[in-house]
Parts: structure tokens; C-alpha cells; sequence
């Protein structure tokens, strides 16, 4: 039959088992967030790109400086 000092040991296994389970949960969650800004940021110069296809990057300079007269 296990002491009651055994049995504290075990718990405390158990307990940092736990709390290291916890911990790459969330080293888990922040590494899926951050691959996920990087996707958005790797898909924004397709979207730009798509939208000024039809106009030269002199021209829309021009424009934009026309807006501000």
C-alpha cells in the first residue's frame, strides 16, 4: 500500500503532467495564430495585384495626385 508521501508524489507527477499537456496546447494555439497571419499576408499582394492589373502603378500615382488637388 502506497504512503501518503507516495501518494503526494504521484499527484505531483500527475499535476505537472498536466500543466505541461496545458502548455504545448498553448504553444500550439500561438504557433496557428501567427501561420495564420502569415497566410493573410502572403494572400494581400495577390489581392492587390488582381486589383490594379488594369492600371500602371505611374498612373494610379498620377490619379491619386489629382484626388488631392
Amino acid at each position: 500500500m502506497p504512503t501518503k508521501i507516495e501518494n503526494k508524489l504521484a499527484n505531483l507527477i500527475h499535476e505537472i503532467k498536466e500543466i505541461k499537456k496545458e502548455l504545448i496546447l498553448q504553444r500550439i494555439e500561438k504557433v496557428e495564430a501567427a501561420e495564420q497571419k502569415i497566410r493573410k499576408w502572403e494572400t494581400l499582394p495577390k489581392k492587390i495585384s488582381v486589383k490594379w492589373d488594369d492600371v500602371s502603378s505611374v498612373e494610379e500615382i498620377r490619379q491619386q495626385r489629382e484626388k488631392s488637388w
